[in-house]
């Protein structure tokens, strides 16, 4: 797969550049073209959240870490926006493309694993840059939610792009019908996302709960952008971008590997 020839040798070069820009531009244009649903829609989301949130138990709860309520529960919602969506864009591209059975759209140009995995990717963290870009204008208006460190934030919107992406071609992959897809979601990211620190501090969690929290890597990602929002985390950054670098090397190779072997995907 991804190779001409009986010796494997491609006439591209080492990079099929054309091609993979060309599968990076069709992961990017997928959720450009239905930005309202894409885009604006988890814009909506977040922003009922925090209005839910501030009318219920903003006024009543105090400081948290030192800040207000609701700019400490700002990053935890964008956060939490950017994992869902980076998920959803790399898994409904396999998963679509395996149930109306033009999979091998993708897996006949001469791409490699290594270019198929980048190029999914490119979509996940694009997506994922863009909903926090807009996100983060709504809580900076009503929340008043600021960028103590901006490349910080940065970085943790990306690797939850890299992260996620990876996760969702996994699932894609595995997934063979719609409902596959939903149970992945609705039983494993959603609550992963929820129960790691996103409406609360971890510090206020009993020792072995705290400790469970800390081997969930989706924690990272959100005190990490909480870091980058507010200055203040319940881990160290630099804790952070271990953890996640080595756990999105582990998530990049299964994915390499089963795009390698076709697993699952081949008829």
């Amino acid at each position: 797969m991804g190779k001409t020839g009986e010796m494997g040798i491609r006439r591209f070069g080492r990079v099929n550049w054309l091609g993979l820009w060309t599968l990076s531009a069709r992961e990017v244009l997928r959720f450009l073209k239905i930005w309202k649903q894409t885009v604006m829609a988890p814009v909506v989301n977040a922003a009922l959240f925090l209005t839910i949130f501030a009318l219920a138990i903003g006024p009543a709860r105090g400081q948290v870490m030192g800040v207000p309520f609701i700019q400490f529960l700002a990053p935890g919602i964008l956060m939490m926006s950017v994992i869902q969506n980076a998920f959803a864009n790399s898994s409904s591209s396999i998963m679509t493309a395996k149930v109306q059975g033009n999979i091998v759209d993708t897996l006949m140009p001469p791409l490699s694993p290594g270019e198929l995995v980048i190029g999914h990717l490119a979509g996940a963290v694009g997506r994922g840059l863009m909903v926090a870009a807009v996100v983060w204008v709504v809580m900076a208006v009503f929340a008043g939610s600021g960028l103590a460190h901006p490349l910080w934030a940065l970085s943790f919107v990306v690797l939850a792009g890299l992260l996620l992406g990876g996760l969702g071609v996994i699932a894609g992959i595995l997934a063979q019908k719609f409902d596959h897809m939903a149970a992945i979601t609705n039983f494993i990211i959603t609550p992963l996302s929820f129960l790691s620190g996103t409406f609360y501090s971890v510090e206020n969690l009993p020792p072995a709960v705290r400790t469970l929290t800390h081997l969930n890597p989706i924690f990272y990602l959100i005190d990490g952008v909480r870091y980058g929002m507010i200055g203040r985390s319940d881990s160290s950054p630099w804790l952070g971008i271990a953890v996640l670098a080595g756990t999105i090397a582990g998530v990049v190779w299964l994915c390499w590997y089963w795009f390698r072997t076709g697993y699952r995907l081949k008829a």
